[in-house]
C-alpha cells in the first residue's frame, strides 16, 4: 500500500495547530473576522459506519470520514487513509491543509480528507476491497467529480481508487473514472502520478538550493519514512547529485556517510519489508535520521515528528517536508531560531494534489498526456508557487510557512469575498 508513515508521536491536537495556523495568517494579512468564522469550520463533517464481514465470517464495524473543508475554488480534493490511529481532528486538520495546498499551487480545488479507522497491515485483500466499498456506497451523495474527488493516502493505493471508481460507477449506472485520482492508467490514470509527490518535492528542493546558492551535486540528504514519497524523492534526489546519506522506515534506519545506493535500497526493502538489515550501510535508531547532519531533511512520513524536544538537534540546512504536518508550531520557531530554511508541506508535497488535478482533467476530457507533458508542467507549477511563497516571505519577513500559510488562505479568502455569503 501506498504508506511510508510511522507511528504519529505529536502531542499536539492536529486540529488545534490547524487553527492556530489560521489564525496567525488571519491577523498577518488581515482577514475579515467574518471569513476567518468560516474558513475555521468545515464544510461538512460525513461519520459513517462500515460494516465489513471478514474472511473468517465475523463481521467488523470500522469508523469512516470524509471531511469537506472548502469549496470556495472548485469541488473538495484529498486522499483517504486507512490508519489505527485516524480520528475526527486530524481528518479535520488534513482537509483544512488540503484548501491551503490546491490555494498554494493555484489548482481550482478544495480540501477535503478522508480516513478510515482500521489496521489495514492485519487484514486481506478482500477484507479491504469489501470495506473500501462499504465505505464509498456510504459516501456515494457527496462525492463525485463536480462535488469531491479522493486520492490515494497513507496505506491507499491505486488499487483502492480502483474499488472506490468501480463502486462509484454502479451506483450510478455509468462509468465515472473522474471520480477518483491516483487510479490505475488502465481506468484513467494519469502517467507520472505515482511520483509526483517526491518529483514536485525534489522540484521545490531544487529551487530552494538555487536561491540559496547551493548545488545539489555532492549535497548530502536524510530522508525519514521510506514509502510511496520517500523512495521517489530519494531516487529523483539521486538522479540530480545528492547522496542520500540517511534513510528510516517504521522499524529503524540505516545510514552511510557515503552515500547509500538508492536503488538498492529500494530493492532491499521491496524484498524485506523494511530498510533495516541493509548490507551497505550501518543501522542507527529510527528516529536519529532527523538528527543526521545534511543539508537536506526529508520527512516523508506521519505528522509531528519534528517537535521541541528534538527541534535544536536537527542539523540539516533545508527541511523540505513530503510528510503532512511534520513540524509542530514550537518545532518551527526552533527552527527559524537556528536559520533552518524549511519547505512547508503546503508547498513541498504539493505535486500529489497538482498531478491529481491533471488526472481529473484528462478524465473529464477523456483524452490523455504523455510524461513528459506531465512531468513539465508539473515542473512549472511548483517552480511559480515556490517563488509565489518566496517573494512573499522575503517581502514580508516571514518564514516559508507562514509565506505559504498566507499566499494560501488570501487565495481563499479573495474567492469568498468575490462569491459573497449565499443566501
Amino acid at each position: 500500500m501506498a504508506c511510508e508513515e510511522a507511528a504519529n508521536p505529536a502531542a499536539i491536537n492536529p486540529r488545534e495547530m490547524a487553527l492556530q495556523q489560521l489564525a496567525e495568517s488571519a491577523e498577518r494579512i488581515g482577514l475579515e473576522e467574518a471569513i476567518h468564522k468560516k474558513l475555521a469550520q468545515p464544510k461538512r463533517i460525513v461519520v459513517v459506519s462500515i460494516p465489513t464481514q471478514m474472511d473468517d465470517g465475523r463481521v467488523e464495524v470500522f469508523t469512516g470520514y470524509r471531511v469537506q473543508h472548502s469549496m470556495e475554488r472548485g469541488p473538495c480534493k484529498g486522499g483517504i487513509r486507512y490508519h489505527p490511529d485516524v480520528t475526527l481532528d486530524e481528518v479535520i486538520a488534513l482537509a483544512m491543509w488540503m484548501t491551503w495546498k490546491t490555494a498554494v499551487v493555484n489548482i481550482p480545488y478544495g480540501g477535503a480528507k478522508g480516513g478510515v479507522v482500521c489496521d489495514p497491515k492485519s487484514m486481506s485483500e478482500g477484507e479491504l476491497e469489501r470495506m473500501t466499498r462499504r465505505y464509498t456506497s456510504e459516501l456515494v451523495e457527496v462525492i463525485g467529480p463536480e462535488k469531491d474527488i479522493p486520492a490515494p493516502d497513507v496505506y491507499t493505493n491505486e488499487k483502492v481508487m480502483a474499488w472506490i471508481m468501480d463502486t462509484y460507477s454502479m451506483n450510478k449506472g455509468y462509468v465515472v473514472p473522474a471520480v477518483v485520482t491516483g487510479k490505475p492508467l488502465a481506468l484513467g490514470g494519469s502517467r507520472g502520478r505515482s511520483e509526483a509527490t517526491g518529483r514536485g518535492c525534489v522540484f521545490v528542493i531544487e529551487e530552494a538550493l538555487r536561491v540559496k546558492g547551493m548545488s545539489p551535486q555532492g549535497a548530502t540528504m536524510a530522508v525519514q519514512g521510506f514509502g510511496n514519497a520517500g523512495t521517489v524523492t530519494a531516487r529523483l534526489a539521486e538522479e540530480i547529485g545528492f547522496k542520500v546519506i540517511a534513510v528510516s522506515d517504521s522499524r529503524g534506519a540505516v545510514y552511510n556517510p557515503d552515500g547509500l545506493d538508492v536503488a538498492a535500497l529500494i530493492e532491499h526493502k521491496q524484498q524485506t519489508g523494511y530498510v533495516t538489515g541493509f548490507a551497505e550501510a550501518e543501522e542507527i535508531p529510527r528516529d536519529d535520521v532527523l538528527t543526521v547532519e545534511c543539508d537536506v531533511l526529508v520527512p516523508a512520513a506521519l505528522g509531528g515528528v519534528i517537535t521541541k524536544e528534538n527541534a535544536a538537534q536537527i542539523r540539516a540546512k533545508i527541511i523540505a517536508e513530503a510528510a503532512n504536518g511534520p513540524t509542530t508550531p514550537d518545532a518551527q520557531k526552533i527552527l527559524d531560531e537556528n536559520g533552518i530554511f524549511v519547505l512547508p508541506d503546503i508547498l513541498a508535497n504539493a505535486g500529489g494534489v497538482t498531478v491529481s488535478y491533471f488526472e481529473w482533467v484528462q478524465s473529464l476530457q477523456s483524452y490523455f498526456w504523455s510524461e513528459e507533458d506531465v512531468n513539465r508542467s508539473l515542473r512549472n507549477v511548483m517552480v511559480q508557487a515556490f517563488h509565489d511563497v518566496y517573494q512573499r516571505a522575503e517581502a514580508a519577513g516571514l518564514n516559508m510557512r507562514d509565506a505559504a500559510l498566507d499566499v494560501g488562505v488570501s487565495r481563499v479568502a479573495q474567492a469568498q469575498r468575490l462569491r459573497g455569503i449565499y443566501p
